[in-house]
């Protein structure tokens, strides 16, 4: 079975739920008895569940998809992010990746790119992305798993990173309101996110530009706290005059084909 294809069988349980094999085949482009043992290795993986003429998706791999889908979200944008981001690394340094499905794509131009770091993170994605990179030293806090983007939360994690100091922070944001303030769906999250800006030296916030204007239930930061804001190039005006004027500095990914 192709690894598109599967990718494609499990994106669509994800967003329809227990289907058809017919309806399955006809989105995926296969043949039913193609697809029908398609289905048999993806259940014997673990990954689906057959029902009486169709399949769903295991719960847990539910979560899995839902961070798959949040990654594609505004890809585009998110990897000019993260190249723009790799360009303010300082070989041999230590830096911090928070979680997000931004600060990840900063890790995968790391590991296409390699230069000597110590990298400390909460984020499992990030960690296995990093952990056979030559130079690269990866450092995973402990703690509780949060299921909903595999990253680690918790007094545990808290309390391991005062121990700790980062010359760079690259932080990711589910949200900034238009009081300014950074935010996150997750408490622990917040909490933790707290931390890391107290803990390092340059505080650096990856956030394409829908996240702006936005607002989630717990308060992070604010805007002021940081010390540069990359974002992509297709961030308003408006946002980038306030930001700006309280002493943060913007800075623009391009995007192919992008408004800039």
């Amino acid at each position: 079975m192709k690894n598109d294809r599967a990718q494609a069988i499990r994106q669509y349980l994800f967003s329809n739920g227990s289907s058809p094999i017919v309806s399955i085949a006809q989105a995926v482009g296969a043949s039913v008895p193609t697809l029908r043992r398609d289905l048999a290795e993806l259940e014997e993986q673990g990954v689906i569940l057959r029902t009486h003429g169709g399949a769903r998706l295991a719960e847990e791999f539910q979560v899995e998809v839902a961070f798959e889908q949040r990654e594609a979200q505004s890809l585009a944008a998110k990897r000019a992010i993260g190249d723009l981001a790799y360009e303010m690394l300082q070989p041999g340094s230590s830096i911090f990746l928070d979680s997000g499905t931004t600060v990840l794509q900063l890790a995968r131009r790391i590991r296409v790119n390699p230069i000597p770091l110590n990298v400390f993170t909460n984020c499992l994605p990030a960690a296995q992305m990093l952990i056979d990179v030559e130079g690269v030293k990866v450092t995973v806090l402990g703690g509780q798993l949060r299921k909903e983007n595999s990253s680690m939360v918790g007094p545990l994690a808290e309390e391991m990173l005062q121990r700790l100091w980062f010359r760079q922070l690259f932080l990711g944001a589910g949200a900034i309101a238009e009081d300014g303030y950074l935010s996150s769906l997750d408490e622990n999250e917040a909490r933790l996110n707290s931390v890391m800006l107290a803990r390092s030296e340059q505080r650096i916030l990856l956030a394409d530009c829908g996240k702006f204007g936005q607002r989630l239930t717990y308060r992070v930061a604010p805007l002021s706290d940081l010390h540069t804001v990359v974002t992509d190039d297709e961030m308003s005006a408006e946002w980038v005059e306030r930001i700006e004027a309280i002493g943060v500095s913007v800075r623009q990914a391009e995007q192919p084909g992008g408004a800039r």
